[in-house]
């Protein structure tokens, strides 16, 4: 069978730029679960190097370029002849081969340290943007990729539990672990749940807000009063009187003198010369305030009851993070973030810990009601309005069912443009499709731009972003939901490939037969699929992409499946664009792959008859007696209860298109 010569995979995608980096929960005991891997926690800066063509930038998580400062990691990435983006923790090296951050401080040129860049991911690579790809795949690349130099190194997995390794890392001296899931996705400038740090030892990022300077000493200053901001208020946590050498406290005053003001910047005024039992008459100090902008990193023993930190100690400045970012941390209990359910509930703001024991969330009675979700009141009207006559299921029903269903259709919504289509008084009554929401929703609900060639303005999709926005739409009278294969992140790179199984007056046995060839080409090119009833007429199956490729590459590898399929049985088949054309034969459609081009997300309700859900299947379930009324609102949460969301793969690691193809044409 013939490829279209026009396929080249993959596409290519410019270099990202200003990328802030995935940050780490803090948890208060290591993680010793199957599917996590672990690393050491490097102490040092993070910093994220692009290099492309030949140049090289290296910027902090703040997005200040390293380049000059430290020259000698610059030069080595100049050496390596790759274009790629990679995160990880430039550090300086002492005699026993581990971290020394206050040497790190200080460092001015090679004679102050050994400087090394431990990467620990990789975030593009040769044009492929690999954000969206699982991070045991990331890593695979990485170990392929980067090279062998002093200065150049990958920060190890560790093949053992976490319960080693930070036993391991305790004795060493070195600051923590860091676990995270296999299948992580790189999320950008989000502290993830799927990525967990645990400390040695107590640790916590301050800003500085004024120092100190005793009657007497020979010395710049003789501690530095600090804080955080609390719901914007700049709170005293610490006076942090030791832990400094003189070259340090040159820099700090250096950097503290052009930062002077006359009043004190905090909330309420520090205890900056307390009397202590060892030293119950401190000598006079005067104190000099400055602008809460330089962040530093202080250890300390124990929390006092008022929030301040007791035994502080300096570590070194922070000049890597912004002073905005810079919270009281406190490790949450690591059984919170142990089950892949409770993180995607507690990171997408979904407000129950149970999988599968959601309730109604509306009552029986009242005609409208107002819930907060997420934070936000949405107010559910004209409850008892009847959505389905035959089947007497009201507007409150199908809201009940999308709140029961959301921690399993929400992953297949999350951030992703939608295109509404809305039936204000039922399946049965006229509805609309409605795209551009500008000015029509509220401020909280996220948008994302396209410019409208015909009226010649810039519109805006509706993005679902949580379960507030899910019931949203719902609400707006949307029975299915319908969002885009691609996510605003990656707006051009679909997260999977369609092949939908669409009939015309053809007997749903022969969508079966269809889907079970369509399988097998799939298996002989050892491609992953997911099969799910669509809930209309047909079937869709989903291929997992990873976000790896453009749409174009989508459409043109979704054409080249269905040319086999069809050759195989082309008496009921049809890859006929025009329905004309197709002479009542069951359509395999691959230009679902199109930009903007949307089909009903798994587990979404239909505006048919008998309440049918698009519901994913196990392929053995693909045989005589299935049909689309198999499962509707009526069974399908207690379907869910059994089987889980048999959809997941679609979000995994996407395939190798070229290998794939490559495979399709040596068999068919």
């Amino acid at each position: 069978m013939e490829i279209k010569d026009k396929i080249q995979l993959p596409i290519k995608i410019q270099i990202p730029q200003d990328i802030k980096p995935m940050l780490a929960t803090l948890v208060n005991e290591p993680v010793n679960e199957k599917g996590w891997m672990y690393e050491l926690k490097w102490d040092g800066f993070r910093a994220l190097a692009y290099l492309n063509e030949g140049t090289v930038e290296i910027r902090s998580r703040n997005n200040k370029v390293f380049n000059d400062k430290f020259y000698p990691i610059y030069n080595a990435l100049k050496d390596w002849k790759v274009n790629a983006v990679v995160d990880g923790e430039i550090i300086v090296v002492n005699n026993q081969g581990l971290p020394d951050f206050a040497a790190l401080q200080t460092w001015r040129s090679e004679a102050d340290g050994e400087l090394a860049f431990y990467i620990f991911d990789i975030l593009w690579y040769e044009g492929q943007d690999l954000m969206f790809t699982a991070l045991k795949e990331r890593r695979r690349i990485l170990n392929e990729v980067v090279p062998d130099k002093d200065k150049i190194r990958i920060s190890q997995n560790f093949e053992t539990s976490g319960v080693e390794l930070f036993e391991l890392a305790n004795k060493m001296g070195l600051e923590g672990i860091i676990a995270k899931r296999e299948d992580s996705f790189y999320e950008a400038d989000v502290r993830s749940k799927e990525w967990l740090k645990i400390k040695t030892q107590k640790s916590q990022e301050v800003i500085i807000g004024g120092y100190t300077k005793n009657e007497g000493t020979s010395k710049k200053f003789s501690s530095l009063l600090t804080g955080v901001f609390d719901k914007g208020e700049f709170v005293s946590v610490a006076t942090v009187g030791t832990g400094f050498t003189n070259k340090m406290q040159e820099e700090i005053i250096q950097k503290l003198e052009p930062l002077q003001i006359a009043e004190c910047p905090f909330l309420e005024m520090p205890e900056y010369n307390k009397p202590s039992r060892f030293r119950p008459n401190p000598k006079p100090a005067e104190v000099i305030w400055v602008k809460p902008e330089l962040v530093a990193e202080i250890s300390f023993r124990t929390v006092a009851s008022d929030g301040t930190l007791r035994h502080p100690s300096f570590k070194g400045l922070r000049e890597d993070k912004d002073p905005k970012e810079v919270v009281r941390e406190k490790p949450l209990p690591v059984t919170e973030v142990l089950h892949e359910e409770t993180i995607f509930l507690k990171n997408k703001g979904i407000s129950s810990s149970g999988k599968t024991e959601r309730k109604t969330l509306l009552n029986p009675t009242d005609e409208t009601q107002t819930r907060n979700i997420n934070g936000h009141d949405l107010k559910f009207p004209n409850l008892s309005k009847v959505f389905w006559p035959e089947e007497k299921v009201s507007k409150r029903d199908m809201l009940n069912y999308y709140y029961r269903v959301a921690p399993f259709i929400l992953p297949y919504m999350m951030d992703r443009p939608q295109t509404l289509n809305r039936f204000p008084n039922g399946y049965k009554a006229p509805s609309f499709y409605q795209k551009d929401v500008t000015g029509k929703v509220p401020g909280w609900i996220e948008k994302f731009q396209y410019y409208s060639h015909a009226d010649k303005r810039t519109k805006n999709f509706m993005v679902c972003t949580d379960e507030a926005s899910l019931l949203y739409i719902a609400a707006l009278g949307c029975i299915e939901m319908n969002p885009w294969s691609s996510r605003q992140q990656s707006p051009d790179n679909p997260d999977w490939c369609i092949i939908d199984l669409d009939p015309d007056k053809n007997p749903f046995n022969q969508v079966i037969e269809a889907a079970c060839v369509t399988k097998k080409v799939l298996d002989a090119m050892e491609v992953p699929s997911y099969p799910k009833t669509s809930g209309s007429t047909g079937l869709h199956i989903y291929i997992p992409l990873g976000a790896k490729y453009s749409y174009e590459d989508s459409k043109e590898f979704g054409r080249a499946i269905v040319k086999v399929i069809h050759a195989e049985i082309p008496k009921f088949t049809s890859i006929e664009r025009l329905t004309a054309n197709r002479k009542g034969k069951l359509y395999l459609d691959f230009l679902q792959n199109r930009p903007q081009a949307t089909v009903a997300t798994a587990y979404s309700l239909r505006p048919k008859p008998g309440t049918p859900v698009s519901m994913p299947l196990h392929w053995d379930e693909v045989k005589k007696g299935l049909t689309n009324q198999s499962f509707t609102i009526f069974n399908a949460i207690d379907r869910l209860k059994e089987t889980g969301d048999l959809f997941k793969g679609v979000l995994g690691e996407g395939i190798d298109m070229v290998k794939a193809l490559e495979k399709l044409k040596s068999i068919f």
